[in-house]
């Protein structure tokens, strides 16, 4: 069964206070050399079938109108590789 990923993350002239508390945090945890943090979403979809290019459109279509907000975050659409169990 095919799986797409959509990765929404908030565009980047958009605050995100979330990632900012992240990257305050982490000095204070010991780790060094983190210049930025942004933290977003990422969802999962298994496929009935074939994954058809007529599929990833709509999937896309999908990622716009439920999955993100498109006037402050973007998204970004793709399969993963098959794994083949013997």
């Amino acid at each position: 069964m095919p799986r797409v990923v959509v990765d929404v993350m908030l565009k980047p002239e958009i605050l995100d206070p979330q990632g900012k508390a992240v990257q305050g945090a982490l000095p204070r945890l010991g780790f060094e050399g983190i210049s930025d943090v942004r933290q977003g979403k990422r969802f999962e979809l298994e496929v009935d079938g074939e994954l058809t290019d007529e599929r990833l459109t709509e999937i896309h279509t999908i990622a716009e109108t439920l999955l993100s907000n498109p006037v402050i975050e973007d998204f970004h659409v793709h399969a993963e590789p098959v794994e083949v169990t013997r």
